[in-house]
């Protein structure tokens, strides 16, 4: 019976997160050398903007509200995060990244907000979508990795993820389930932000 405090824990630190960490950092600045710290760094990349925050848990909650089976919108959002990084790796620009990774902010909100429901392989798809311009956001950053290093830093990319998605998850079906208000509250937050990223794009 000490899930509710747990859940209400983990809330409030990812929320305590900084959210003027909107821009996502230059390619080519430190790296730690190592593969653990590799690893470690790739792992931290989702945690350290707003946006990818945001995104990750939005897809965990919503999907723990409404699709079924739950897992695998985030499953999907992973498999196709690691595919984005793999495009970013190769040095493939894709067009609109960084609108795309506001958009999904935007919508992700708006459907947790509402509680859409879907089919899994119509949320799954939605959520790949958007995972694949956020891992290309993440390959960019961590460019230059090769070999052995560069498998460490996309299981990081992908573990870092997993964690936050099922953050969201656990939120959804501990909390958000019980009170409606909450979710509608914390959808409108992450489309706000959505929104607010559009704006400063614009």
């Amino acid at each position: 019976m000490q899930v509710k405090p747990l859940i209400a824990t983990a809330g409030a630190a990812l929320a305590a997160l900084p959210f003027a960490a909107l821009a996502h950092p230059a390619a080519g600045g430190a790296h730690s050398h190592g593969l653990v710290d590799t690893a470690l760094h790739a792992f931290a990349h989702p945690f350290t903007g707003a946006d990818h925050l945001a995104a990750m848990v939005a897809v965990g909650a919503w999907s723990a509200l409404t699709v079924n089976p739950a897992w695998r919108a985030p499953a999907a959002f992973v498999a196709l995060l690691v595919a984005g990084a793999l495009a970013g790796f190769a040095g493939l620009q894709l067009p609109g990244v960084e609108p795309m990774i506001a958009a999904s902010v935007l919508v992700l909100g708006l459907l947790l907000a509402l509680q859409k429901k879907m089919p899994w392989g119509v949320a799954a798809t939605l959520a790949g979508v958007f995972a694949f311009f956020h891992g290309a956001a993440h390959g960019y950053e961590l460019a230059g990795d090769t070999g052995l290093t560069a498998v460490a830093a996309l299981a990081g990319i992908a573990l870092g993820s997993g964690v936050l998605h099922l953050a969201g998850m656990l939120l959804g079906r501990a909390v958000l389930q019980r009170h409606r208000v909450l979710t509608a509250l914390g959808g409108a937050a992450t489309a706000a932000l959505g929104v607010f990223m559009l704006t400063r794009l614009a």
